[in-house]
């Protein structure tokens, strides 16, 4: 809604207010305060989300304490100091790109970097690896999946990493279902805390065995994903009219995995504890925002469990109550949320997961400095 209609923008003074919390400009007449205007200029401040329908069971939301979720996720964020050496801040894995798919490896093990992980490593299809590299030089890139050796050599690397992300652009070659087994059963033996997005939740809906009882995982499946998944694994249709209860179902049956259902609202749950994260995104769904979450979730889940492997560190009752998994998915939910708020803000239509990108940082200021 315009504030002033055009006669008045040609011939009124106005001032400009940048309102940086609110990533928005707002043009005001001079000495035209009216209740009107103030009403607009809050609601710009804070603008009320609509959280749509969550069903009856009842669950903590972005809306019920925000500042609360807010220190939670803040209190595993390592400070900056300059006595710490490279690596202290987490080593990030990606397994995932192919052929078709070279993006989404690097926009999630890109956005993991720019998050503040100190190493991020894609391990990839040789034909999907040049791509890969040609996009940033702080990427290490090694292209040995789907190789005559290549699961050795991914498997005999995988303890130097802190957490793993596995799916972004990895295809759904039914070859590969072997290899993806192979590298989470790793993972589960050195106790690794895991992400698993996109084709690596197809891979799972195949074979769901491979993940039950691994309370460290976090699955990230959209609507259709879950939906998939939840067949094979309950057995019968989600009630699209209570999806906090399903995505509660389907946690526990997997034996604890934390599930975040994306969607209007990202539904986290782990079978015990429930939490809604329904901050304001963008109404653009270009491809590869999932990839920009699978990225930061790594991140956090490597800083989150970090903090938890010395219980003397775990000092926020937030923290204490909700777990690594859920802080880990809620920071991260919420900071892509607010990427793609700021990035449609200046784009418009036109906003791409690149424009998100560049978002990223002031998103992380905004939210959690």
């Amino acid at each position: 809604m315009s504030l002033l209609n055009s006669t008045n923008l040609l011939t009124s003074r106005y001032i400009v207010f940048f309102l940086r919390r609110a990533n928005t400009t707002l043009v005001y007449k001079r000495n035209m305060f009216s209740l009107q205007n103030m009403f607009l200029w809050m609601s710009a401040r804070s603008r009320m989300v609509p959280i749509g329908n969550l069903g009856k069971t009842r669950s903590a939301t972005t809306l019920t304490d925000p500042g609360a979720f807010t220190e939670m996720v803040k209190s595993v964020i390592p400070p900056l100091t300059f006595d710490k050496h490279k690596g202290q801040a987490g080593r990030v894995a990606t397994i995932g790109g192919s052929s078709s798919y070279t993006g989404a490896p690097f926009f999630s093990a890109m956005s993991a970097l720019r998050l503040g992980c100190d190493l991020s490593i894609v391990f990839c299809t040789p034909d999907s690896s040049v791509a890969i590299k040609s996009y940033s030089p702080e990427i290490i890139v090694h292209p040995f999946l789907n190789t005559s050796n290549g699961l050795e050599q991914i498997t005999s690397m995988l303890n130097k990493f802190h957490a793993t992300i596995i799916g972004p652009g990895l295809g759904r070659d039914d070859s590969l279902l072997p290899t993806i087994k192979s590298i989470i059963n790793k993972c589960r033996d050195l106790d690794m805390p895991l992400v698993i997005d996109a084709d690596g939740v197809f891979f799972v809906s195949q074979d769901p065995d491979m993940i039950k009882n691994y309370n460290k995982a976090i699955l990230t499946p959209n609507v259709v994903e879950f939906k998939h998944l939840f067949q094979n694994v309950v057995g019968e249709d989600p009630n699209p009219d209570e999806p906090i209860h399903d995505v509660m179902v389907l946690a526990r049956a997997l034996g604890n995995v934390t599930i975040v259902r994306k969607g209007l609202n990202d539904i986290i749950a782990d079978g015990n504890k429930i939490l809604v994260c329904c901050g304001e995104g963008s109404p653009r769904r270009c491809g590869g925002q999932g990839d920009i979450l699978s990225g930061t979730m790594g991140t956090f889940t490597c800083w989150a469990n970090m903090v938890f492997s010395k219980e003397s560190q775990v000092q926020n009752t937030m923290l204490q109550t909700y777990g690594p998994n859920i802080c880990a998915a809620y920071g991260a939910c919420l900071l892509t949320r607010q990427c793609a708020k700021q990035a449609f803000a200046q784009m418009g239509r036109q906003m791409t997961t690149t424009d998100m990108m560049a978002e990223l940082h002031r998103a992380f200021v905004y939210l959690y400095e």
